[in-house]
């Protein structure tokens, strides 16, 4: 047989028939190329020379199961920027505390609140439909309508999110058994 020349030099008669044997054995191209100390390119030449063709099954494999595990943690990140929007849109009607740091002599002030100022609720509610807007990029909503079904899901949501509201407006008042909907 001939001597190749590849970038790292002439490849032996001995070297060529391990890269062959090798291949034969069922190796990858990447693990002849460590095997042997030949660069990829070089293994493929001398396997395409000789006709041998590489199982990419198992790349092929890996890649679908690679593909898989991104869709399964972009599904669990939109889930939790769901549950970020729903804690965000819960913050708004709870109580908290809001302070000041200001004046000449830069002191700070606070105060205790039955819920957050409006300006702040409006930071709420930007936050909480950014989050959203985000889950929904990652993971859109599977529907033959689209965008009235997703319409409809946000419809809903707030709908829900306005019943919880009722519903703790009326036990912070003490009226649980009304139906003060």
């Amino acid at each position: 047989m001939r001597p190749k020349v590849s970038k790292g030099g002439l490849v032996t008669d001995e070297e060529r028939a391990e890269i062959i044997r090798l291949h034969g054995e069922g190796h990858g191209r990447n693990e002849i190329a460590r095997l042997t100390r030949r660069s990829q390119r070089t293994v493929s030449l001398i396997c395409a020379e000789e006709g041998l063709v590489f199982d990419v099954t198992m790349t092929e494999d890996a890649t679908r199961a690679r593909v898989a595990q991104l869709a399964a943690l972009r599904t669990e990140t939109a889930i939790d920027l769901h549950l970020d929007a729903m804690r965000l849109s819960q913050q708004m009607w709870e109580p908290g505390k809001i302070y000041n740091f200001g004046g000449k002599d830069n002191t700070y002030r606070d105060k205790e609140v039955d819920e957050p100022p409006a300006i702040d609720k409006k930071n709420l509610m930007a936050a909480a439909g950014i989050a959203l807007e985000k889950s929904m990029r990652l993971v859109p909503p599977v529907t033959e309508t689209g965008e009235d079904d997703a319409r409809s899901m946000l419809g809903k949501m707030m709908n829900g999110l306005q019943q919880v509201w009722n519903e703790q407006q009326a036990a912070a008042r003490g009226d649980e058994g009304d139906d003060a909907s």
